[in-house]
């Protein structure tokens, strides 16, 4: 059958012509309705890919490996056919998902299914006006009507009854709760099977009030443990000894002490003799969000002019959860599989702000067994919220003596200092550490916070000792009555050093308005939450399926990452759910992907005619482009490029490309630059340029702060001229980014307007010159404006996040005057450097060609020029005042494994270039320096701008 199938393959996927070719075999019979079966295919992505739309060109299919199998359908052809547009859609199989064996997935995507059921429901009974509002709404952010389920309170009141075993009979007594020693039943149907009074009862909502077979975990005082199974596949040298280190994390703050085992001895396998852990703290205290992180490492003997020391040198770490997704305490054997890079400058090499995922790959992983004991015959929970309320007003009641006998104390002494030590404590900035004085101050003067300094919540959340349940409880009691916080200030609370749950689900209340400013960093926070069910998960559905723009962008966000192991399964879980409440939207998204993957076919082609025709450079560039043109304008390219909504902006229609003048740019990588007609530009061309092999994240991070900087200057009545262009990453190392119309780089413009390349970038005229070309009488006095103010907006921003790498081609200049920055690869002063020396001397880039344009031609420094240094002086004390907000962003980023933000240290450098902490006035002094520092030492950036061109020449 396989022969003949083959033989008449056409370019369309029709069964027709399998079931005509099969008729003549013995067992065609077998086979049943041809409905009921569909071609199945490993696709390019590896991703298993149902072809249920028969329709299709099999040149669109690009299977793995010239195979189709033949399924059978297992449910509706509706939802076959929806599993596998979601499947192909976010770059990961459902089949993936069915075969994970998690009850807490399963529990997730039984949730996820039954609130987008009811949202497409309620979707289809509206009208086409309530249609195009809710998903297209002219308010980006919609504040009103909006839903935030915690996961607990969002489940339909079941039936209760309770029933009465008297011999043969069944009653049914009320339909209302009723306890009998502490358990409920919930039952829906009940009814007998036969006269034997067999009894049967509906499935479908049977739970049971656990009153007396589950302990509170506040009433197990008995010191927390865990057992050291064994270890398998170590990767440690034979003469060596492992050993485990474990540490019970409450964000980033360790609960405890260490513990750490005994020293093993082995070649792979490793058991140790003191196997069981125990932690100085009582199994009542764990924090509900506690990690237990481990550390795997070996020991070697070091010896050292007659002295014998110990080295230790990792192996692997791993991270779990001490509480599951329901609260329960975890018991019994656990098989962690372990991660074997490790991040810089870990303390005693633990990992807690690493992921809770263990590692995928299990062939060749490192794996840790470890056992949790029972402390309790019964389950041990975490007390939901109205015990803890319950236990707050018994310790409150406790302490309120106390409260007084304080108050009485601190009038005795000195009040006023403590409120005036309180108020410098709040004023720091995010980065200042307490000390445990600090953190008892706060602590007592907790309630004078609530009405003094709300936003200095944080501050209050590290100081709360979580390793006494107490303190907990009360301060889940005090988040009740805490006044809501800007969104701006809420965003630290989703910081990795805030886990709490209740603490999170506040936050998430806060962020109201400004979702798509920060969007980026509330998908990046994702990976803070360790359970799939969450406020914040629920959140940004909630307002992506409200709004079509914003579920744009949480679909790119999310799939350009799903590569990554760590988050592999959550970000497809919520893609999964957003695709089911967004049904319209999936053929969008579709053809944007398809779209997608045909640029890189096409760059992979260009990549592979490079190669093979390396020698001659002209030859290469000829037969390269036109291969590139061929190919772009075949049928099934050009339909699949054409008349799609660009991922950039999904405002713009990308009707149809102008082959001719697309083209590829001469980087390592090979970029493409796409030429669109645009039929609602009136004619005019739009481009993107599509980057494979690049990571575009920490580009589209720094556009961010950048447009961030613009709208914090606008609301000051500051606008300088900010052109934050389109970037958007779209996949593993791949993504697009905009062109920016009537524009070149200075190293273009130096290069036109000079016959040797190692004057141009001396040449202070070229560029005033060029204007002069673009714009005349009152354009030109606008064009130089734009240039000033756009030119101070940009030396602020580079030097507050430390933009590096500031070549002539990295600077580019708008017909209309707009200068504006361009490769965001080296940021937070990460400065090239060539043999030890570094290549970029001055704090930002300030030219005298520059000062040139800004005065006009004019000699010496004009009042211009002093307008323009005021100019540059008003923004940066305008960012400083939002210091806090800049540092939030970048924390929030840390696991995101961009290169140069690994670390708290990395984001140190915003606050020296801020100058938090210090005054106004002295903040302003020191960038006064910088400014004459960079003029003084401009020299050094038209040097390396030479030989960057003469560089530049002899390439081409």
């Amino acid at each position: 059958m396989q022969k003949h199938f083959c033989e008449s393959l056409t370019p369309l996927l029709p069964p027709q012509l399998l079931w005509k070719q099969a008729q003549s075999f013995p067992l065609f019979p077998a086979l049943g309705e041809m409905e009921s079966h569909m071609f199945e295919c490993v696709n390019q992505a590896a991703v298993h890919e149902e072809l249920e739309d028969e329709t299709r060109r099999l040149c669109d299919v690009r299977p793995f490996l010239p195979v189709l199998k033949l399924v059978t359908r297992n449910c509706g052809r509706a939802e076959r056919l929806l599993d596998s547009k979601i499947g192909v859609l976010i770059g990961k199989g459902l089949h993936e998902l069915d075969a994970i064996n998690d009850q807490e997935v399963k529990d997730f995507r039984s949730k996820m299914f039954r609130m987008s059921e009811e949202r497409m429901q309620r979707v289809q009974m509206m009208t086409y006006t309530e249609w195009l509002q809710a998903c297209f709404s002219p308010q980006l952010e919609p504040t009103a009507g909006t839903a935030i389920t915690d996961g607990l309170n969002d489940r339909p009141a079941d039936l209760k009854v309770i029933i009465h075993f008297d011999q043969s009979q069944v009653r049914v007594l009320s339909p209302v709760g009723v306890k009998k020693q502490g358990v409920e039943v919930h039952i829906l149907t009940l009814h007998y099977a036969n006269s034997a009074h067999r009894l049967q009862v509906s499935l479908s909502s049977l739970t049971f009030s656990l009153q007396q077979v589950q302990t509170c975990v506040w009433d197990v005082s008995i010191p927390f443990k865990i057992v050291l199974v064994k270890g398998s596949k170590v990767n440690a040298e034979e003469t060596a000894k492992v050993q485990v280190r474990a540490g019970l994390f409450h964000g980033t703050e360790l609960l405890c002490k260490p513990a750490v085992s005994s020293e093993s001895s082995g070649r792979s396998d490793h058991t140790w003799k003191d196997s069981t852990l125990e932690f100085d703290i009582s199994v009542c205290d764990l924090p509900r969000m506690t990690r237990l992180c481990f550390a795997i490492y070996a020991v070697m003997d070091k010896v050292k002019k007659q002295k014998s020391t110990k080295n230790h040198y990792p192996i692997a770490w791993v991270n779990t959860m001490v509480f599951d997704y329901k609260g329960q305490l975890k018991t019994g054997e656990l098989i962690l599989h372990c991660w074997s890079s490790f991040p810089d400058e870990l303390e005693e090499m633990l990992n807690p702000i690493g992921t809770i995922q263990t590692n995928p790959y299990t062939e060749n992983a490192t794996a840790l067994h470890i056992h949790f004991p029972e402390y309790s015959p019964h389950s041990i929970i975490f007390p939901p919220f109205d015990k803890v309320r319950h236990s707050v007003l018994l310790i409150e009641m406790h302490l309120w003596r106390v409260k007084i006998c304080s108050a009485r104390l601190m009038s005795s002494v000195c009040s006023v200092c403590f409120h005036i030590e309180l108020k410098e404590i709040m004023e720091r900035d995010a980065l200042s550490q307490l000390c445990e004085n600090e953190k008892d101050l706060i602590w007592t003067l907790r309630h004078d916070c609530i009405e003094n300094f709300p936003q200095s919540l944080p501050k209050l959340l590290l100081s709360v000792k979580w390793s006494k349940h107490e303190d907990m409880a009360q301060l889940q009691a005090l988040l009740q009555i805490w006044p809501k916080l800007c969104p701006r200030d809420a965003l630290e609370l989703l910081d990795f050093n805030y886990p709490d749950q209740y603490v999170r689900e506040y936050a998430v209340r806060c962020l109201n308005e400004e979702l798509s400013q920060y969007l980026l960093q509330l998908v990046q926070v994702l990976r803070y939450e360790p359970y799939y069910d969450c406020a914040l998960t629920h959140f940004l559905l909630e307002r992506a399926q409200g709004n079509r723009k914003i579920g744009h962008f949480l679909f790119w966000h999310l799939r350009s990452e799903i590569h990554m192991p760590a988050v592999s399964v959550q970000f497809a879980l919520i893609l999964e759910a957003y695709c089911r409440g967004s049904i319209p939207h999936i053929e969008v998204l579709k053809k944007q992907v398809e779209a997608l993957s045909k640029l890189k076919s096409v760059n992979e082609l260009i990549k592979l005619g490079t190669i093979k025709n390396a020698r001659s450079k002209t030859k290469e560039a000829m037969l390269t482009k036109e291969a590139m043109m061929t190919c772009l304008r075949q049928i099934s390219y050009s339909e699949t490029l054409s008349d799609l909504y660009s991922p950039l902006n999904p405002n713009v229609l990308l009707s149809g490309i102008n082959v001719e003048k697309c083209r590829y740019m001469d980087s390592k990588m090979k970029p493409l630059w796409i030429v669109y007609n645009n039929k609602l530009l009136g004619g005019d061309t739009l481009g993107i340029i599509f980057k494979n092999g690049d990571d575009l994240r920490q580009d589209m991070l720094t556009l961010q702060i950048l447009r961030l900087m613009d709208r914090l200057w606008k609301e000051a009545n500051l606008d300088l001229r900010i052109v934050p262009y389109g970037c958007l990453a779209t996949g593993d190392r791949a993504g697009l980014i905009e062109v920016v119309s009537s524009a070149d780089t200075i190293a273009n413009i130096q290069l036109t307007s000079s016959n040797v390349a190692a004057a141009a970038a001396f040449n202070k005229d070229a560029l005033l010159n060029w204007l002069k070309e673009r714009n005349s009488g009152d354009a030109l006095d606008r064009a130089i404006e734009e240039f000033t103010l756009s030119c101070a907006g940009y030396c602020v921003a580079t030097y507050v996040l430390g933009i590096g790498d500031r070549h002539s081609d990295n600077i580019m200049v708008r017909s209309t005057g707009q200068l504006f920055h361009i490769d965001f690869g080296h940021i937070l002063g990460n400065f090239k450097s060539k043999f030890g020396i570094k290549r970029e001397r001055v704090p930002f880039i300030l030219t005298h060609d520059f000062i040139h344009v800004i005065q006009q031609g004019k000699t010496g420094y004009t009042e211009k020029f002093g307008s323009f240094r005021q100019y540059c002086e008003e923004a940066y004390l305008i960012l400083r005042k939002n210091g806090n907000l800049f540092i939030t962003l970048f924390a929030l980023m840390l696991t995101a494994g961009l290169p140069e933000l690994t670390s708290v240290k990395d984001i140190q450098y915003l606050k020296d270039s801020l100058a938090l902490g210090k005054t106004d006035d002295e903040a302003l002094k020191q960038f006064r320096q910088k400014f004459d520092e960079a003029l003084r030492e401009s020299w050094t950036t038209k040097v390396n701008w030479m030989a960057h061109n003469v560089a530049k020449d002899n390439r081409s």
